[in-house]
């Protein structure tokens, strides 16, 4: 278990104490819930410079980290449309496209070609991160900067959600047009 991994770990973890935090709707918890949702995202980026530096790359952080990213942008956008803060549809886009990339790597992985994140999937977690925190602290951004930061935020992670989907379907059609699957 090297330090990329427990950094794996502890992003999964973070995610039943993220949604505590936002149940319980204590003073403050939807800035306590931005920050501990900041703090197990960033794991994510620190993860794979880790395992990449020190060539600790594993077949567990391989099947993890994604995972751990999932669960956890998963439960933020679920969270927030039982807030009543998303339309559904926009978790659903969001959502659906990580089932859609995933199914693609698995047909990939079958065939031993390895589908890596691309740039595009990239700037779509980051703007996907963004937007989450955006929306949890919804009033707070209000303030800042004058105008609906958060659902514009949200927007622009929905667009690179689409654009980085389509990407890595146009990149991986040659595998489900064998017709094996």
């Amino acid at each position: 278990m090297n330090l990329p991994n427990r950094l794996t770990l502890a992003r999964i973890f973070l995610v039943p104490v993220f949604l505590t935090i936002v149940t319980l709707r204590i003073k403050y918890g939807d800035i306590i819930a931005a920050a501990v949702f900041i703090l197990a995202a960033s794991t994510d980026g620190l993860d794979g410079y880790i395992a990449r530096k020190n060539k600790q790359i594993t077949t567990l952080g391989k099947f993890m980290d994604p995972l751990a990213d999932k669960l956890l942008v998963s439960a933020a956008l679920i969270v927030l449309v039982e807030l009543g803060k998303l339309p559904a549809w926009v978790a659903v886009i969001i959502i659906g496209r990580e089932f859609m990339v995933t199914g693609l790597r698995a047909i990939a992985a079958a065939d031993g070609v390895v589908i890596s994140a691309s740039k595009l999937g990239k700037w779509k977690t980051i703007t996907q991160i963004i937007a989450i925190v955006a929306m949890f602290l919804y009033n707070f951004t209000l303030q800042i900067f004058g105008f609906d930061f958060a659902r514009v935020a949200m927007g622009v992670a929905v667009f690179f959600t689409i654009w980085s989907g389509v990407d890595y379907m146009a990149k991986g059609w040659h595998l489900l047009k064998k017709g094996e699957y």
